[in-house]
């Protein structure tokens, strides 16, 4: 995907997150999957909440394992026994939002082609209903599954410490602080999101 509009407009309207962006290249966000599964990345996030990546790559392989080798159905998640998916790792309250996410596919969640023809704040509205699924992770689908460019989380710790860090700022921005940084990003909150990201991978630094 050719992101030279956003990148051009982001170095312009911000010469300090311009140089970042010189010293980063090329922003390798990757093209939109609006054909991805939505169960698969839902239950990806859940499993992915509040552990390191590492970790959760393993759990997620083990909970893929339980199902022969092909994704699982939402019926195939609601058959499957707790004690069979605490057995691979998954914690009781991710058990709980795992279900809930497949009955609620079965009960007529939008699919993912469905939610590419959303607005933003509409496609958050509708994946919040599931447990576990709150604002922020509704927005890494949004960019990283459906490509919406104007998404900046502003809850995300590694904006909050990218911020921190390309500015020079004494500690993490609130909320709020984020979201005026942010005006001067618009349209293009995500690309600059994924360069505040990549300034941290730069040093080592994992959030």
């Amino acid at each position: 995907m050719d992101y030279s509009t956003a990148i051009a407009f982001l170095t312009k309207s911000d010469p300090v997150l311009g140089k970042l962006i010189q010293q980063v290249g090329p922003c390798q966000l990757g093209e939109p999957q609006p054909e991805a599964d939505l169960l698969f990345s839902l239950s990806k996030t859940i499993l992915h909440q509040q552990l390191s990546t590492k970790v959760a790559n393993v759990i997620h392989g083990r909970f893929l394992q339980l199902y022969a080798e092909r994704l699982p159905t939402a019926m195939d998640i609601l058959n499957t026994p707790d004690e069979t998916l605490r057995g691979v790792g998954i914690s009781r309250s991710k058990i709980i939002y795992l279900k809930d996410l497949a009955q609620k596919i079965l009960d007529g969640l939008p699919t993912m082609a469905e939610l590419a023809e959303m607005e933003d704040e509409a496609i958050i509205q509708t994946l919040t209903q599931v447990k576990g699924i709150g604002r922020w992770s509704a927005q890494m689908l949004l960019i990283f599954r459906l490509g919406r460019l104007d998404v900046l989380p502003v809850d995300d710790l590694g904006v909050r410490a990218g911020i921190r860090k390309l500015y020079q700022l004494d500690s993490l921005p609130n909320k709020k602080m984020v979201e005026l940084m942010g005006q001067k990003w618009k349209p293009y909150g995500a690309i600059a999101s994924w360069y505040l990201w990549r300034s941290l991978d730069m040093q080592g630094i994992e959030i």
